[in-house]
């Protein structure tokens, strides 16, 4: 067994130093030229060639609108195997006793829940939009460096084979740790399988690191000659802020992880109860695992900004002030990590500095949230479905913050740490917040990227259904960790607690999920049909944005593609306006 976990690592070390290599010697990183709307492609020496079709395209593509649409389908099937999991685990709590699966494989499910949602969808998913519009929306040809940009996305599948491996090799147990891995028990269990988790951890993070550097340098260095930083727009600059964000966090994880393989493996103590200890490994995660939150919620605002204002009919109030708002996040993130550690006996004087921050953080958030709802008291708004999505992550951000501010004070968060109030408190935050940011996100540009609109009804079905569930679930949730009911246990049959009212509300939990299920198929089934039957947009201006000077770059360069396809005899919604 030892042998395999050693052989196993140097293996992947080897095919991180390969890669290292191979980037070192790539020459000419930015002399692709993107794609005219003609599909003709500018090369070094002036020639041109066609845009290669079918597979072959999405292999080899290095189109920022191309590689967007590749980040997007992997983070769909990532959430979908998420789902899975989190289902699978609703029905077990049904009630208190083992019921369907056994608990080792029910601990499996929820490390795997844990770190799908957070590390190989949450970023992703927001990288898709990123690669996408911030092209468009500051006036450049492309990303900064396109080739880097195409194996930053190429990393993600490996990565997510190796942290989905114990479910595919039946030899091994899938990895137990939860997604938090604390040690000692992350140290302790033997299964290879963790190894592999901890590698394809290492090498999203390596993902996620090179596409923040990439962010960075567009937004830096590839704005158009009209876009200043005093009128860039609100979703650069909280993408510029979470590549920041991703910049400090991610290398430190990184360490950690590679820390915790030689604890593993090499019989190093940097974890152990006799060596630095387990608490060195909450610091190190936490340290990561906080700013993280604002890493995926940040490009949400960013999102809400944007959109809301449009189907509000003026402009966003306070622009400034949410700008720095989203600065102001980006700095205090990285003072509050220890909150989650207020019960491991740490110095009460360090305690109550991280309660101050913690609580201080709570400001820039309630700015943004003011500045939305006074952007809608004062206009005209259009209850569309990027709308609705839009007030649906006001209102799940609203529980989710002040849910939050409880647990950052000491007394409270001593009785609600680690029960299910947490994690009503981080999906109110996550799933209520982030996910509907990108629903939202989806609904407002779907006409752009496909050509075509979605079915409305559908679309507002899918709003409504996931609104209902995310709030029975949730809400259960935070009641059941003020009755004590701890999280990450497989069974609840206590002999002492309210067992009944608990099993009440776990079973509401658990109907609030299949809801939230049935939303998102109805979902992919609108999504899927629309992009393949759906009615042609008739205008460049499908949301009406024009008519009160609201209508963003993105719009313009949408408007100059269609009249290009039909200068060129050809229809709007060809191959090409499909991406």
């Amino acid at each position: 067994m030892a042998t395999s976990q050693v052989l196993l690592t140097v293996v992947m070390a080897v095919f991180l130093v390969f890669i290292a290599a191979w980037l070192v010697r790539i020459e000419e990183w930015r002399s692709y030229s993107p794609l005219g709307a003609s599909g003709a492609s500018s090369e070094t020496g002036g020639t041109h060639k066609e845009k290669p079709s079918g597979i072959v395209r999405w292999l080899t593509t290095v189109d920022h609108k191309d590689i967007g649409i590749l980040y997007g389908v992997y983070s769909v099937a990532i959430f979908g195997w998420a789902g899975f999991t989190v289902l699978i685990m609703r029905f077990e709590l049904l009630t208190p006793g083992q019921m369907l699966i056994s608990t080792s494989f029910y601990n499996a499910l929820m490390t795997s829940h844990g770190l799908s949602m957070l590390i190989l969808f949450g970023t992703p998913i927001l990288a898709a939009f990123s690669n996408y519009f911030i092209p468009l929306l500051i006036g450049a040809d492309d990303m900064a460096f396109p080739r880097i940009n195409a194996i930053a996305f190429w990393l993600l599948p490996p990565s997510a084979i190796l942290v989905y491996a114990g479910f595919f090799l039946p030899a091994i147990p899938a990895a137990q740790t939860s997604w938090t891995m604390y040690a000692p028990l992350s140290i302790q269990q033997p299964s290879p399988a963790i190894d592999l988790m901890l590698l394809g951890l290492h090498l999203s993070g390596i993902s996620v690191t090179m596409g923040a550097i990439n962010f960075i340098a567009t937004i830096f260095t590839e704005r158009g000659e009209d876009v200043s930083w005093a009128n860039l727009d609100i979703f650069s600059w909280t993408v510029l802020t979470q590549s920041s964000l991703i910049l400090f966090a991610f290398p430190l994880l990184g360490s950690a992880l590679i820390m915790l393989l030689l604890d593993r493996n090499f019989g190093t103590t940097f974890f152990t109860v006799d060596g630095g200890g387990p608490i060195l490994w909450q610091h190190l995660f936490w340290f990561w695992g906080h700013p993280e939150v604002y890493i995926l919620i940040l490009p949400a605002m960013g999102f809400v900004s944007l959109i809301l204002p449009r189907f509000s009919d003026r402009q966003l109030f306070g622009f400034k002030f949410v700008v720095y708002s989203t600065l102001a996040i980006g700095v205090l993130s990285f003072g509050v990590w220890a909150h989650h550690m207020f019960s491991t006996g740490i110095d009460p004087r360090l305690r109550v500095s991280f309660m101050a921050v913690s609580l201080a953080i709570a400001v820039p958030t309630a700015v943004k949230t003011f500045n939305w709802i006074t952007t809608m008291w004062n206009g005209r708004i259009r209850l569309t479905t990027p709308m609705l999505f839009c007030i649906g992550f006001v209102s799940n951000l609203i529980i989710g913050g002040v849910t939050g501010v409880f647990l950052a004070s000491i007394p409270i968060d001593l009785i609600l740490h680690d029960t299910y109030y947490v994690v009503g408190h981080f999906h109110y935050f996550l799933m209520g917040g982030t996910v509907f940011a990108v629903f939202a996100a989806i609904y407002y540009w779907f006409p752009l990227f496909s050509g075509r609109m979605y079915q409305k009804t559908l679309a507002k079905a899918h709003f409504w259904l996931s609104m209902l569930g995310v709030n029975i679930t949730f809400f259960a949730m935070l009641l059941m960790g003020y009755l004590g009911m701890p999280r990450r246990y497989a069974t609840y049959d206590l002999t002492i607690g309210p067992i009944d009212v608990l099993t009440t509300l776990h079973q509401s939990a658990t109907l609030g999920a299949v809801i939230i299920t049935v939303a998102q198929l109805i979902w992919l089934y609108n999504m899927v049909t629309s992009w393949l039957e759906g009615p042609r947009v008739p205008t460049a201006d499908p949301w009406n944005l024009e008519e009160n000077g609201l209508r963003t770059p993105e719009w313009a360069w949408f408007e100059e593609k269609r009249e290009t396809a039909l200068a060129d005899g050809g229809e709007e919604a060809d191959e090409d306006s499909k991406v």
